[in-house]
């Protein structure tokens, strides 16, 4: 599935034989599943074999940055972090949120792999739920294309 706005991608060799890693929160799983469900479907659907998919579920956003560290310590060519920070009325939202992708952009640079950022950031659930939408352009799968791309044009460099 290719985004609104992006150009159609087809994976080639690099990108299918890489090993990916699919990073998923327990919070927020009605929205983080179906992220997770189409970022899947997204790698398999371009030829990526199911056995070169490891996912991992973490408590929550926050946790997200270790677990991305240590599946790239672990020959994990590219990780997908996958969540959902839905504001509240504590101040909560902005450490978390802040937290998550400050790590997790620390964790790509420093293992020079890619770490793509698939957490939703929103004020309301209405707003999570229309962004993990299969129909009008899910997050999971348009994360999941980026990493494809990345590792290509990485490899190409």
């Amino acid at each position: 599935m290719t985004p609104k706005g992006k150009k159609e991608f087809k994976a080639s060799n690099t990108s299918i034989n890489a090993k990916y890693g699919l990073l998923s929160t327990q919070w927020n799983k009605f929205v983080v599943d179906v992220m997770l469900e189409s970022a899947e479907k997204e790698l398999t659907s371009q030829g990526v074999e199911p056995n070169n998919i490891v996912k991992i579920e973490v408590p929550g956003a926050y946790e997200l940055p270790l677990a991305a560290k240590r599946m790239l310590e672990n020959d994990i060519d590219a990780v997908i972090a996958l969540g959902a920070v839905i504001k509240g009325e504590t101040p909560h939202f902005d450490f978390v949120s802040s937290s998550c992708a400050n790590g997790l952009t620390r964790v790509s640079l420093d293992a020079n792999k890619p770490v793509l950022f698939g957490v939703l950031t929103t004020e309301t659930e209405e707003q999570a739920i229309q962004r993990a939408d299969p129909k009008e352009g899910n997050k999971g799968a348009e994360v999941a294309q980026s990493a494809m791309e990345l590792l290509e044009q990485l490899a190409s460099l």
